[in-house]
């Protein structure tokens, strides 16, 4: 099974690129191609593509709006990837709260691009160190301590309760950024197991993926318990 992407930039030759780069790998067929994000949001309806490549800067309705709309949508199973030239932590954060599963800088290496596809294709979300960073930067900002007292005390009594000891301490380390591999080797736990940990921890939050639960812990003061 080939994995479907459609590309959406306002950029042709851009898009041009991408297909490029992307069907040097048989296991991926570029299925369309939007100059907006309207026809994105059209395209998706018609294609049911796998992944989208979602430019942020396009005339009339932008990559982010299209990214919220795709995501909504029940009948659309795509996952998002947004690229953009421009490394800005408003586009980052807009982005992943607006469902996006990955993120990526346009400068990125055309390894780094496919690998991103096949990622999100899995399920699974594209949060680089440098992704982490910044929004561990973001949500440690004193700037921010009120906005986390509140939102803490919005989450106590809520489905935060019902994880137990084991899953709040795989949700802090994922907030630190932690691979899978290296929260089994923090808490001598096989991979597997913390595996299952990641999976109910999402189940319990209702959270998509492991980008939504970083920014959970964060926002609910629960990163570093």
């Amino acid at each position: 099974m080939s994995i479907r992407v459609l590309l959406a930039d306002d950029q042709e030759l851009v898009r041009a690129g991408f297909r490029i780069i992307l069907e040097t790998d048989p296991s991926i067929e570029v299925v369309g191609e939007a100059g907006d994000g309207q026809a994105a949001v059209r395209l998706c309806e018609e294609l049911q593509p796998d992944v989208v490549c979602m430019d942020v800067q396009m005339p009339g309705v932008d990559g982010l709006e299209a990214t919220r709309q795709i995501v909504a949508r029940d009948d659309l199973a795509a996952s998002v990837l947004v690229l953009t030239t421009f490394n800005r932590d408003d586009y980052l954060f807009t982005a992943l709260q607006a469902g996006a599963s990955g993120f990526l800088l346009k400068n990125s290496s055309p390894e780094e691009l496919v690998n991103a596809v096949r990622v999100l294709a899995r399920g699974d979300a594209l949060l680089s160190p440098d992704v982490t960073r910044q929004v561990i930067s973001r949500f440690s900002a004193p700037a921010d301590a009120h906005a986390q007292a509140a939102t803490r005390g919005a989450a106590e009594g809520g489905p935060i309760d019902d994880l137990t000891d084991r899953e709040r301490e795989v949700l802090g380390l994922l907030a630190a950024g932690l691979s899978n591999g290296e929260i089994a080797a923090r808490l001598y736990l096989g991979e597997a197991t913390v595996k299952t940990h990641v999976s109910k921890v999402l189940l319990k939050l209702g959270l998509r993926d492991r980008i939504q639960a970083v920014i959970f812990a964060y926002e609910n003061g629960l990163a570093g318990r």
